[in-house]
């Protein structure tokens, strides 16, 4: 079953790409016919394409991976920043910064300056400085928060990245291939599909179109996280029945007494007892002492 229907790509202009003047000739693949000098992407291509990249997407945030949204073009901006942060994934909206993946331990140095700032700035501490130095640190907070908030959050290199318009993000592409990370991205007909691993055919610029298959790779990552939160529930239920069955109190089985077991006489009778079975004994042992000489006498006469 197809991602998105063929209706929903046809209403929000997924198809058209740009003038026939403009073209990659490496997006030919791709192409379905040309009208009235614009190129038509080919639909089914895209269907079937954003099927795998669905795929790919979910199954990489599923195994616990890191989706970076990359989309610095004025149409894609809002729609990026919206459905990155539904989905919980750090995101580029503004200038792709040099470094953020190849120097990626810089990067994450000026995230933490950002950090400390802010913290003095919440905290009060600004004011103690000079009016100067205040003024220039605020400027550097809204520079760094500017290029950097889409990213805060990520505490390291991304396992994917999903790109708006390769033509413009051109550097990030660099980036991944450099670093050998996947990437996902919409690829107009002016544009370069070599670099990219999970080419998705579309039209790149009409804002209906970013926000259908935007908001559907964010609906990849949630369903990736669903699974993901799936296996650990059922990964934690065995642990949680081995901790109860080990919690439960054991029950005590009762001492059997073997029969055959010679005991103690004063371990099973009381005193009054006893002292009965004892006097009963010294009556006896007189008759005893009269019956054997008889009974020797009686062997001898025989």
């Amino acid at each position: 079953m197809a991602v998105i229907s063929m209706k929903a790509l046809l209403e929000s202009g997924v198809h058209f790409g740009h003038r026939t003047n403009k073209w990659d000739p490496r997006m030919k693949p791709y192409i379905f016919t040309e009208r009235n000098g614009i190129h038509i992407i080919d639909l089914q291509q895209t269907s079937k394409l954003l099927n795998t990249a669905y795929n790919v997407i979910r199954d990489t945030v599923a195994n616990g991976g890191i989706v970076l949204f990359v989309g610095t073009k004025r149409q894609a901006q809002e729609t990026v920043a919206e459905e990155a942060t539904r989905c919980g994934m750090p995101y580029v909206t503004e200038r792709w910064m040099g470094g953020t993946l190849t120097n990626w331990n810089t990067m994450h140095a000026r995230i933490q300056e950002m950090e400390r700032l802010e913290k003095m700035r919440d905290t009060g501490e600004l004011d103690r400085l000079t009016k100067k130095e205040g003024l220039l640190i605020g400027r550097e907070i809204t520079r760094l928060s500017t290029r950097l908030s889409g990213i805060r959050s990520m505490k390291r290199r991304p396992d994917l990245l999903f790109i708006v318009d390769v033509g413009r993000e051109v550097a990030a592409v660099h980036e991944a291939n450099l670093l050998n990370i996947p990437i996902v991205a919409m690829v107009d007909t002016n544009c370069n599909p070599q670099g990219v691993d999970y080419v998705i055919p579309s039209n790149d610029d009409a804002i209906r179109a970013i926000k259908l298959l935007v908001a559907k790779v964010a609906d990849a990552v949630l369903e990736g996280k669903a699974m993901r939160k799936e296996e650990e529930t059922e990964e934690e239920k065995p642990s949680e029945q081995a901790k109860t069955k080990a919690d439960r109190p054991s029950r005590k089985i009762p001492r059997v007494v073997d029969t055959d077991e010679e005991l103690e006489d004063d371990a099973l009778l009381g005193e009054s007892t006893l002292a009965k079975m004892s006097a009963a004994q010294e009556a006896v042992k007189p008759v005893e002492e009269t019956v054997k000489p008889a009974e020797e006498a009686k062997e001898e006469t025989e």
